[in-house]
């Protein structure tokens, strides 16, 4: 068990890293173009909307099926539901705690309220892909260690932390559009994925019940995402539309199209 525990450690401190890789593309961003940032902007928009169903909603599926004494699209449902729901109660709720403040730096509660619940839709996204890969190699002490089941286990790892790249700029390079700094969008950045070392190890040490919840958890991460991309990532991106009517519309074609090649191609 310890062996395992330690492993699943080991590999979500990797995919947290990668996390961290994509955030720091920040840094490449001399000033905050809104042109460069719209197609940035779009293209995290496209990453979201694919990773709701080819990371999320797709293996909550496929796990229900194979686990679940429900029907599978009914645990999908009801996950994506709750998920988008649990977004909008806490946008409501960013809205009125921060009705008629300010942050420190001046930036207007509506903004503050974008950037949490940008954040927080791919903190969410994070959990359970950390425990995913927690419940990994959790199972290795069921199925036993050999090279064909620890593969499997390692390539999911390599699997989520490859799409934790473009992940980790979803989050930096929005805050950059906000004004935020480099050194300020690089660590929100790569703090999105802190969660998936704790996620990884606790799906590692419960793996037995967390297989059991792990299609709701997926799917209700799947829901957060998809409703801050389209309530609030592609309005926001598409402010320029006027000048470059299919500048962002682009953006987000491609970052779907990433995700997509990614899952597919390692899924």
């Amino acid at each position: 068990m310890d062996n395992v525990v330690l492993m699943a450690l080991i590999a979500t401190l990797g995919t947290w890293f990668v996390t961290a890789l994509g955030a720091a593309t920040v840094a490449f961003f001399k000033s905050p173009n809104p042109k460069i940032l719209n197609l940035m902007l779009g293209f995290a928009s496209g990453v979201m909307i694919a990773a709701s169903f080819w990371s999320l909603l797709q293996p909550a599926i496929e796990r229900a099926e194979a686990d679940s004494s429900l029907p599978a699209y009914f645990v999908a449902t009801v996950g994506f539901l709750f998920g988008a729901i649990f977004m909008w109660a806490s946008d409501r709720a960013v809205s009125f705690a921060g009705k008629r403040t300010q942050n420190p730096t001046g930036k207007s509660s509506e903004r503050l309220n974008r950037i949490i619940m940008l954040i927080l839709s791919i903190t969410l996204h994070n959990i359970p892909e950390g425990l995913a890969v927690g419940v990994a190699f959790g199972a290795l002490t069921n199925v036993g260690i050999n090279s064909e089941t620890l593969m499997g286990a390692i390539t999911i790892a390599i699997g989520i932390g490859l799409q934790n790249f473009p992940e980790g700029a979803a989050v930096s390079l929005p805050l950059r559009r906000e004004g935020y700094s480099r050194r300020k969008s690089f660590l929100y950045g790569q703090a999105s994925g802190m969660v998936e070392p704790i996620a990884g190890v606790t799906g590692a040490l419960l793996v037995v019940y967390v297989e059991k919840i792990l299609p709701y958890a997926l799917s209700f991460a799947a829901g957060a995402m998809i409703l801050v991309a389209v309530h609030e990532l592609i309005p926001e991106c598409q402010k320029g539309r006027k000048t470059h009517p299919y500048f962002s519309t682009m953006g987000i074609i491609s970052g779907f199209a990433v995700m997509m090649l990614l899952d597919v191609m390692l899924g």
